[in-house]
């Protein structure tokens, strides 16, 4: 009885722990940024929102200890190294149907960085 009692709060505690951890992984990190900067290039409105569209695509807060922990992650050598091998790997991707992809992925992630951004306090 204790063993499954101890089994289930280690589970709960694994699955409350894992949302927060999950947007601090370099590998996905170093593709989103590269992503993003294209979205950038495409989409000027996305310009300057890097961070509040990844940890929204987490549904987490882009709040002051959200942001230092990104700036944190992308200053590490497992970013870098992914960063490079997303850059080598994403040198390769090129066509219609590319382009066609990635103007989708962008609109996705603007709107899903849109839906979860804080409400603006109403105009008086």
């Amino acid at each position: 009885m204790r063993t499954s009692i101890a089994a289930l709060a280690s589970l709960c505690l694994l699955f409350a722990t894992s949302a927060q951890a999950a947007p601090a992984d370099a590998k996905r990190l170093a593709q989103f940024d590269i992503g993003y900067a294209k979205c950038e290039k495409l989409y000027p409105q996305m310009l300057g929102h890097r961070d509040e569209a990844y940890l929204a695509l987490w549904k987490v807060s882009a709040d002051d200890k959200a942001r230092a922990r990104l700036a944190t992650l992308r200053k590490g050598g497992a970013y870098k190294k992914e960063r490079q091998l997303a850059l080598k790997s994403m040198d390769k991707n090129s066509g219609p149907a590319y382009e066609a992809k990635l103007k989708q992925q962008c609109e996705g992630t603007w709107g899903e960085a849109q839906a979860n951004a804080p409400a603006k306090p109403a105009a008086k």
